[in-house]
């Protein structure tokens, strides 16, 4: 067994959410579940077939989130496992549950717009997802400035009140 690192390639702003799926319908399920969810949401899917004719699936609303999942899908090529990039000013936090929910996926690896690797085992069977470095490691332990800032920054951005 081989092990490697995927880096993922995006643009700095752009979120995405790594994950594994269990069927071909993958594709369809969740680009409804997306618009159904937020309509005129800018998405690109691309999902890793794992039987068959083991094909790369993509779907989605915006022609270069479409290119950055096939890219990025191409190169982790782990079975049965999709990524999905929203268009810049959508988030997971709107959308990760509905993705859930979706009958074929069996698991989220993560849902960021850090700097993320994907850990890839490669048999000769295939490969598949063994984990993700989601960021960097924490620098400290939060103080009360540091509460204040993430109390106040959520509130900036809408989401506490």
């Amino acid at each position: 067994m081989d092990i490697q690192v995927i880096q993922i390639e995006k643009p700095e702003p752009i979120n995405f959410i790594l994950g594994q799926s269990h069927f071909v319908k993958t594709v369809e399920d969740i680009h409804e579940a997306l618009v159904n969810t937020v309509p005129g949401i800018k998405f690109g899917l691309a999902f890793c077939e794992a039987s068959g004719n083991c094909l790369l699936r993509f779907t989605g609303s915006d022609e270069a989130m479409i290119e950055l999942a096939r890219k990025n899908a191409l190169a982790i090529g782990a079975g049965h496992s999709f990524i999905l990039f929203l268009g810049e000013g959508y988030y997971p936090i709107n959308v990760l549950n509905t993705i859930k929910m979706v009958p074929e996926v069996a698991r989220i690896y993560c849902a960021t717009a850090n700097p993320t690797q994907v850990l890839v085992a490669q048999t000769e069977q295939g490969r598949g997802i063994m984990g993700v470095i989601d960021g960097f490691s924490p620098k400290g332990v939060e103080d009360e400035e540091g509460k204040s800032w993430r109390k106040n920054f959520l509130r900036m951005i809408g989401y506490k009140f």
